[in-house]
C-alpha cells in the first residue's frame, strides 16, 4: 500500500525531511531513484533532455560501482545526485548501525568513481521505500537533507496500469511537488507510458524542470 500524496501523519513523523520546495516560481522537482542501470537510465536521460529538463538521481551505490558510465553520463548531463544507500535497504528492517555504515558505503562508492576533486559529495539522500527510523534519521540530517516526496507515481506497481500512473502524476503534481519515479526495470512499463507524457503536459504549463541543489 501507498499514497500518491502523503498524508499529514507520515509528514508529521517525518517533520524534519524535505516533501515539497516552497518557491513562487513554476517549477517541478523530478527525481528518479534505483538507478543508474544501462536498460532504463540512458533513456530518461534522453527523455529529460528532449524537453530541457534536469532532474535528481537518487541512486543505489551497487549500481553505482556496476555501471560508471551510465552513473557519469547522469552527471555530465548537469542532473543532481543523491544518496539512496549502497544496497537499497529497508530502514525499518535494519539495525541503524548497519544503516548508516551502508549509507556510508555509497559515499565511497561515489568518490571512487568521480575524480574530481572539486564535485562536492552529494547533500541529499532519501531512504528506499520511504522507509527509516526516527534515530536514522536524527543521525543523516547532520549530513544530509533527507529528502521524500510530494507526489510518488506508482510506476513500480505492477498493479498500477499505465495510465493510472500517468494520471497520478498529472492529477497530484502542484508547483513545488517533489516528484518520484524509478529507473528500475519494475518500473519499465509505467515510466515509458508516463514520463513522456507527464513532461510535455507540464512543459505546454510553461513549468520548469529543475533538480535539487
Amino acid at each position: 500500500m501507498y499514497l500518491v500524496r502523503p498524508n499529514w501523519l507520515m509528514r508529521k513523523t517525518y517533520s524534519s525531511a524535505i516533501w515539497r520546495i516552497p518557491t513562487k516560481e513554476k517549477k517541478i522537482f523530478l527525481t528518479f531513484d534505483d538507478g543508474p542501470i544501462p536498460e532504463i537510465t540512458p533513456w530518461v536521460l534522453s527523455v529529460l533532455k528532449e524537453y530541457n529538463a534536469k532532474a535528481t538521481f537518487f541512486c543505489v551505490g551497487a549500481n553505482i560501482e556496476k555501471h560508471p558510465n551510465v552513473f557519469r553520463q547522469i552527471i555530465s548531463e548537469g542532473h543532481s545526485i543523491g544518496n539512496h544507500t549502497f544496497n537499497h535497504l529497508s530502514g525499518w528492517n535494519t539495525k541503524t548501525k548497519e544503516y548508516l555504515e551502508n549509507v556510508n558505503l555509497w559515499r565511497s562508492a561515489f568518490e571512487k568513481e568521480i575524480h574530481n576533486p572539486t564535485f562536492t559529495t552529494p547533500k541529499f539522500f532519501r531512504p528506499p521505500y520511504g522507509k527509516i527510523k526516527r534515530s536514522q534519521l536524527s543521525r543523516l540530517n547532520k549530513y544530509y537533507s533527507v529528502v521524500m516526496w510530494d507526489v510518488l507515481s506508482g510506476d513500480f506497481d505492477k498493479k498500477t496500469s499505465e495510465e493510472k500512473c500517468l494520471q497520478n502524476v498529472l492529477l497530484k503534481t502542484r508547483q513545488g511537488s517533489i516528484v518520484v519515479f524509478h529507473d528500475n526495470i519494475k518500473a519499465k512499463m509505467n515510466l515509458f507510458y508516463a514520463l513522456p507524457k507527464f513532461l510535455d503536459h507540464f512543459s505546454k504549463k510553461d513549468f520548469i524542470f529543475a533538480p535539487l541543489t
